[in-house]
């Protein structure tokens, strides 16, 4: 399946090309996650913001309710101990808010030390792979009848190139990248000829976060792209624009103007 070109991206930059959709937005409270929340807010979308900070989540939520006439709601909530039991409660409290969700951004992650394997403390290893991983499948299975239910269902996982091919140092990071891939191809397997479900994942690239600043301190944050020049390709893959493609890992840098 081909990638989709930049004129096909481009498609999507009506004012209201997300209105009357309903997205969760995980690591919503700053980076890329704040910047999608934002976007897809002003294009229409009521989104649904989780990240651990409530008094964080609650600057992203004045800033869409003074910006929009969208309906955002906040879950401040630890991902790292996140259970199947309390997922299952969002996706009723989301159901019952809004009657339904069309889709779920699984853009939350932890960095996490870069050392070898060998050295790898335990308890980091596992907060990675909860937060990283665990929690996309839990979110993900609780509310997938939810998203099955859409006319055009989405579930966008966030990839990194460490997760493509193995990098000495990048520890479980990176081995929660490369599960995260097979999570996204697994599901887009699975939906993608059953349902109106499509699955896809994006990799950012270098982009200005604060992630990005500890995986590489000595760069110069402005020698790589924000965050919002990143949204026309996220705005899309959440429109029904998108709905001929499934399955794909797509390079966020291969779309930036």
């Amino acid at each position: 399946m081909n990638m989709p070109t930049k004129e096909q991206v481009t498609q999507a930059q009506a004012k209201n090309v997300l209105s009357g959709k309903t997205i969760l937005v995980t690591g919503a409270s700053a980076g890329i996650g704040k910047a999608a929340a934002i976007d897809f807010a002003r294009h229409g979308a009521n989104v649904i913001l989780l990240a651990r900070r409530q008094e964080n989540l609650e600057e992203v939520y004045d800033l869409i309710e003074a910006e929009t006439k969208t309906q955002p709601i906040i879950f401040p909530y630890d991902l790292n101990v996140l259970s199947l039991e309390v997922a299952k409660e969002m996706a009723f409290a989301i159901e019952q808010e809004f009657g339904g969700l069309d889709g779920i951004l699984h853009n939350a992650s932890l960095l996490g030390s870069k050392m070898a394997i060998g050295q790898y403390p335990e308890n980091e290893w596992n907060d990675v792979i909860n937060v990283n991983l665990n929690s996309a499948f839990l979110l993900t299975q609780a509310m997938l009848p939810l998203i099955e239910a859409s006319t055009h269902g989405r579930l966008v996982f966030t990839t990194s190139s460490v997760g493509r091919q193995g990098r000495a140092y990048w520890g479980a990071y990176g081995v929660s990248k490369f599960a995260t891939e097979g999570l996204m191809q697994t599901l887009a397997a699975e939906l993608g000829n059953q349902s109106n479900v499509r699955t896809f994942a994006i990799n950012p690239g270098g982009t200005r976060t604060q992630m990005r600043a500890s995986a590489y301190p000595g760069e110069h944050p402005e020698s790589v792209p924000t965050p919002e020049s990143h949204m026309p390709l996220y705005r899309y893959l959440f429109s029904e624009q998108a709905q001929g493609i499934n399955g794909l890992s797509i390079d966020a840098a291969n779309y930036l103007s």
